[in-house]
């Protein structure tokens, strides 16, 4: 089978998380960039990185690359790729997205114009046409500008792979799902530990924890653009790369796994989502203020997206919300907390300095992870000896 060169974007800072998740699919990592990482794989890996990869914006087919300062050198180098590998003669292709940084070419709406001109240009000499209907699958193109330096890529995804399907409902400041997995995945929380979101609104931690608990693949039931690219992809490699999936899914899992919000109405919403997502039996949501946070077991975890305060009105409410934060985390003393939040006296109000402090751009908006780390919990290396200390354990 043929291989290709695909490519990933991620959120900024979150690199290492998805190249490690492409990893352990079984694919070879050939570059790791700022927001994206580039992997080899055949038509077959298309369709599993869709369904499998949790931290990836979407996955895209990459067809080349090449330095351009001049809108004819962009031309020449869009023309002389075989687009004809790619797009079939009925094919619908356009630019859906073309983005330039620290490039002399830098207007969009004009690099999308020349790069659909050569294209066409290349494949009416290639199909001996003069005219394309452009009525079958869609391939739609996106083009990276960096330092002069064009990447291109037809996009496999179509939507967003953050668009799992199952949230229909968002609360009022969302963590999108491909970054609330992604910032999962960089504590050290486990399935058979306790996780809380005290900020769950939608319920996106939580349900996305749920599914990783259960290892319930986060693209099995919705569709890809690819999945119309039958000159390239066999369509019965979509239908084995779900029951893959379906046969990875672990239903016996048991999980305590908690959300709470002080608005009933996002509590039921987060509910039917989780229902939606499959895991609505692996997760508790109740309302419930953040200063009524505690849990009879310890080694726990809170994870959360707690108010930014953008609007002036909440601003003034901050320093009292995240004391409540601080104190409900200190009753907790064996547990750890991990806050996405761009409010600037996290620490302060916290009453301690995180142990460690990540960048990361959710959305346009500069937020920072504040990590509080917990001790670890004692080893498990004595044997059991009955099966009632088995249960206890």
């Amino acid at each position: 089978m043929k291989t290709f060169e695909l490519i990933a974007p991620c959120h900024f800072g979150l690199e290492a998380v998805l190249k490690r998740e492409i990893y352990d699919l079984g694919y070879e990592i050939t570059k790791v960039e700022d927001g994206r990482v580039t992997f080899e794989g055949d038509a077959e890996a298309i369709c599993r990185a869709n369904i499998f990869l949790r931290t990836a914006e979407r996955v895209l087919l990459k067809v080349g690359q090449f330095h351009a300062e001049t809108f004819e050198e962009l031309f020449q180098g869009i023309k002389s790729i075989p687009w004809e590998d790619y797009i079939p003669k009925d094919g619908r292709f356009w630019v859906a997205k073309a983005s330039s940084i620290k490039s002399k070419l830098f207007s969009p709406s004009d690099i999308q114009s020349i790069v659909k001109k050569a294209m066409v240009e290349r494949l009416k000499g290639k199909y001996h046409v003069e005219w394309f209907p452009e009525s079958g699958a869609e391939y739609p193109l996106r083009l990276f500008l960096m330092k002069n330096e064009v990447t291109l890529g037809i996009d496999a995804s179509g939507n967003s792979l953050h668009k799992r399907g199952y949230r229909l409902m968002t609360s009022k400041a969302p963590v999108a799902e491909t970054l609330a997995a992604a910032l999962i995945m960089l504590t050290p929380w486990k399935k058979d530990r306790i996780l809380v979101d005290p900020f769950c609104g939608s319920g996106t931690f939580p349900i996305e924890a749920a599914m990783m608990a259960a290892n319930i693949a986060p693209g099995m039931n919705r569709e890809f653009k690819a999945e119309g690219w039958e000159n390239l992809i066999p369509h019965k490699l979509w239908y084995e790369g779900v029951e893959e999936a379906e046969d990875l899914i672990n239903r016996q899992i048991k999980a305590d796994i908690q959300g709470y919000d002080i608005d009933k109405e996002v509590v039921k919403a987060a509910r039917d989502n989780a229902r939606r997502a499959g895991v609505e039996e692996l997760i508790h949501f109740q309302q419930r203020p953040v200063d009524q946070l505690n849990h009879p077991k310890k080694y726990g975890f809170v994870i959360c997206n707690p108010p930014y305060g953008e609007r002036m009105e909440e601003k003034e409410a901050l320093p009292g919300l995240y004391r409540e934060i601080g104190e409900a985390v200190r009753r907790l003393d064996s547990w750890s907390a991990y806050l996405l939040t761009s409010y600037e006296d996290t620490e302060k109000c916290m009453g301690r300095k995180a142990d460690k402090n990540r960048k990361i751009y959710n959305g346009m908006l500069k937020t920072y992870f504040y990590q509080f780390q917990g001790p670890k919990p004692p080893k498990r290396n004595r044997r059991p000896q009955s099966a009632e200390e088995e249960v206890d354990r």
